[in-house]
C-alpha cells in the first residue's frame, strides 16, 4: 500500500472503494472492494474486462493487461456478494451498476487479479528513440523534466525503463543542462508514481534504455540472463538458439565489452515464455533484432538451458602517466573525449572509487590512492561493489583529480632457455636437455621502470638465484646439465615503484634432462669439424672464381685437356695394385 506522509509527495491517485492487493506495484494486485468498513475480494465470474477498464482508469493506470483468477493468491478475508455491471466508462467503481449474484459461494482460486498496464506518463524526449532522452513526466496537465541527484540516477533509470518497456538501462549520459523535479527511487519499483519525489529542482536526467533486449539477474549492466521482448513481454532465450555472433551484437547494444562467458543457467531460469526463434546474427548488426532469425528446429529448450551473457566491461577507462596501464591519473571517455575523473577527498570516497577502476582494468586490487590531476575532473562516487565506473553516481562538481596504483603494476616477465651447443630440442612435455650441456635460462620484462631485480625458482628444489636487472633482464648460467637441473623453473620480477614493493611472476618452464645419443666429447668435436668444414668450403668459393680468372688468359683449351687427362691416368694407378702398375710401364 501506499503511505503519504509529510516529507515527500508520492504522485498516486488513492481510492476509498478498491484497492489492489500483494501485486508488483500500485497497477497490479488482487481485486478488493470495501464492504461495511472491511474489504473484500471479488470472484472471478462477477468481474470482466469492462469492470477491470474502470478499476484501472479509477487507480490512475493504463488498461487492462492481465484479468484471471488466482492470479494474486486468494484473500483471507470476506467475498464481495453483487456482480458488477460496468460500461467500461464509469470514473469509479461504485458507480457501476450490480446485480446479486446467482451462485453465492466464490470457488478457491477465483479471486479476480487484475494487472493494469503502467500509465503513459512518462516519456523520453530528444534522444531518436521512443527508448532514449531526457525523461519527462506528465503532472498536472504538462510534461515536465525530472531530476534525481547523482545517487539516485542509476535507480531512476532502471524504473523509468521498466515502465516504458524498454528493457534495462545502458546509460545514464550526461548533459541534460535543465533542471526538473526531483524524483529518488529505490531502483524496484515498477513506475516513477512509487518513486519519493521532492520539490528541489536537480539536474535533469537522460537516460538510454534497450529496446528489444535486456540482461536479468547479472552482476552489472553488463552480465544477466538474455531476454528478448516478444508481444509486449519479455521471453527468455534458449542456449542452442544463441551463439557468440549473437552474443556480440548484445554486448555492443549495451555498450559492453566482447563477450567473456555465454552459458545456459549461468543466472538462473527465467519464469515466463521462451523466445520462439534462431538468431543468426553475423556479428556486425547494432542491435539483436535487426539480425535474421529462423523457427527453431525444436520448439523445446528444456531447464538449465536458458542463456546467459557475460559481457567484459568496456575499455572507457584507462589511467595514464604511471608507467603502466595499472597506475595513473584516471581518465574516462565521455563523448568522444578523454576527461579527468575526480573525488571528493572524504571517508572512503577515493578508496571506493579506486576499487572500481582497478576491478574495471582488470588490473588487481587498489594499493595506494595518490593526489593526481590539480586540474578539477568529472565528479564521481562509488559504492565500492559496483563492476565499472558507469555504474557510479556522477556529479557536474569538478573536483580535484587523483592517481590509482593497482597491485598489478608489473608486466608478467617471459622466461626462456637457449644452449650454445646445441643441447636443447622440443620433447613431448616441452624442453628437453641433454646430460652435460651448459645452458642459460634468461628472464626479461619490458622497459616500464628501471632497476629491479629478478628471482629464479626451481620447484625441484628450495634453491633459488637472484641477478639484478640490467637492461630489464638477466642471464642464469647452467655449467652442465644433470638430473639434479631436471624441474620447472620461473623468473620473478621485483621492484620497488611508487613506495611500495611489487613483483610479478613468468609463466611455469618445464626442463627434463636426458641421455645423450653420443658423448658430449663426440659431439663438440662434430661440431668443431663442421664449423671448419663450412669456413674452408666458404673460402674455397669466394678465391675459387678469382684464380680461374687470372689463368683464363694463360691456359689453352689444349691444356685444360691434357691436364685432364694427367688427373685421370694418377687416378687410375692409385686404384691399380702393384703388378697392374708395372704391366703398365712395361707397355709404355
Amino acid at each position: 500500500m501506499v503511505v503519504c506522509d509529510g516529507g515527500y509527495y508520492h504522485h498516486v491517485t488513492c481510492s476509498e472503494s478498491v484497492r489492489l492487493v500483494d501485486g508488483a506495484g500500485l497497477c497490479s494486485g488482487r481485486v478488493e472492494v470495501k464492504s461495511n468498513q472491511s474489504w473484500a475480494s471479488v470472484c472471478e465470474a462477477d468481474f470482466d474486462r469492462q469492470d477491470a477498464e474502470v478499476v484501472c482508469g479509477e487507480l490512475g493506470c493504463g488498461a487492462p493487461a492481465a484479468l484471471q483468477g488466482g492470479l494474486y493468491r486468494e484473500g483471507e478475508g470476506q467475498t464481495w456478494d453483487k456482480e458488477f455491471q460496468c460500461k467500461g466508462k464509469e470514473s469509479l467503481l461504485l458507480d457501476c451498476d450490480t446485480s446479486d449474484r446467482e451462485n453465492n459461494t466464490c470457488l478457491p482460486g477465483n479471486a479476480v487479479g487484475l494487472t493494469c498496464s503502467e500509465p503513459d506518463d512518462v516519456r523520453l524526449v530528444g534522444g531518436g528513440s521512443r527508448c532514449a532522452g531526457g525523461v519527462e513526466w506528465y503532472d498536472q496537465g504538462e510534461w515536465r523534466t525530472v531530476g534525481a541527484d547523482d545517487w539516485d540516477q542509476r535507480d531512476v533509470a532502471a524504473v523509468v525503463c521498466r515502465q516504458m518497456g524498454c528493457g534495462s538501462t545502458v546509460s545514464v549520459p550526461p548533459g541534460n543542462t535543465t533542471r526538473g523535479f526531483g524524483v529518488s527511487c529505490s531502483g524496484s519499483d515498477s513506475s516513477l508514481r512509487e518513486c519519493r519525489r521532492t520539490y528541489d529542482l536537480l539536474p535533469g536526467l537522460t537516460v538510454i534504455c534497450s529496446e528489444s533486449v535486456r540482461l536479468v539477474d547479472g552482476d552489472g549492466l553488463c552480465s544477466g540472463r538474455v531476454e528478448v521482448k516478444s508481444n509486449q513481454s519479455w521471453a527468455s532465450v534458449c542456449e542452442a538458439d544463441f551463439d557468440r555472433q549473437d552474443a556480440e551484437v548484445v554486448c555492443v547494444e549495451f555498450g559492453c565489452g566482447t563477450p567473456a562467458a555465454l552459458q545456459g543457467g549461468l543466472y538462473g531460469e527465467g519464469g515466463g515464455q521462451t523466445w520462439d526463434k534462431e538468431f543468426q546474427c553475423k556479428g556486425k548488426e547494432s542491435l539483436l533484432l535487426d539480425c535474421d532469425t529462423s523457427d527453431r528446429e525444436n520448439n523445446t529448450c528444456l531447464p538449465g538451458n536458458a542463456v546467459g551473457l557475460t559481457c567484459s566491461e568496456p575499455d572507457d577507462v584507462r589511467l595514464v602517466g604511471g608507467g603502466s596501464r595499472c597506475a595513473g591519473g584516471v581518465e574516462w571517455y565521455d563523448q568522444g573525449e578523454w576527461s579527468t575523473v575526480g573525488a571528493a577527498d572524504w571517508g572512503t570516497t577515493r578508496m571506493f572509487l579506486s576499487a572500481v577502476v582497478c576491478r574495471q582494468m582488470g588490473c588487481g586490487s587498489t594499493v595506494s590512492v595518490l593526489p593526481g590531476n590539480t586540474t578539477g575532473g568529472i565528479g564521481v562516487r562509488c559504492s565500492g561493489d559496483d563492476s565499472s565506473l558507469r555504474e557510479c553516481w556522477r556529479s557536474y562538481d569538478l573536483l580535484p583529480g587523483l592517481t590509482v596504483i593497482c597491485s598489478d603494476l608489473l608486466v608478467q616477465p617471459d622466461i626462456f632457455l637457449t644452449d650454445p651447443m646445441g643441447g636443447v630440442f622440443r620433447g613431448h612435455q616441452g624442453p628437453e636437455m641433454f646430460r652435460g650441456y651448459n645452458f642459460t635460462i634468461t628472464c626479461s620484462t619490458q622497459p616500464q621502470y628501471p632497476g629491479g631485480s629478478f628471482l629464479l625458482t626451481f620447484t625441484g628444489s628450495n634453491r633459488t638465484q637472484t641477478q639484478p636487472a640490467v637492461n630489464h633482464s638477466a642471464a642464469f648460467l647452467f655449467p652442465a646439465a644433470d638430473d639434479s637441473h631436471q624441474g620447472t623453473y620461473s623468473c620473478v620480477y621485483d621492484n620497488y615503484v611508487f613506495s611500495h614493493n611489487f613483483s610479478s611472476e613468468s609463466e611455469l618452464l618445464s626442463l627434463a634432462i636426458t641421455a645423450s645419443p653420443l658423448p658430449a666429447f663426440i659431439i663438440r668435436h662434430v661440431v668443431v669439424l663442421l664449423t671448419l668444414l663450412t669456413a674452408i668450403t666458404t673460402s674455397y668459393l669466394y678465391y675459387k672464381p678469382t684464380r680461374r680468372q687470372k689463368r683464363v688468359n694463360r691456359v689453352s683449351s689444349m691444356d685444360l685437356y691434357v691436364n685432364a687427362m694427367e688427373m685421370v691416368s694418377l687416378s687410375s694407378r692409385s686404384e691399380a695394385g702393384p703388378g697392374e702398375e708395372r704391366a703398365a710401364q712395361g707397355t709404355e
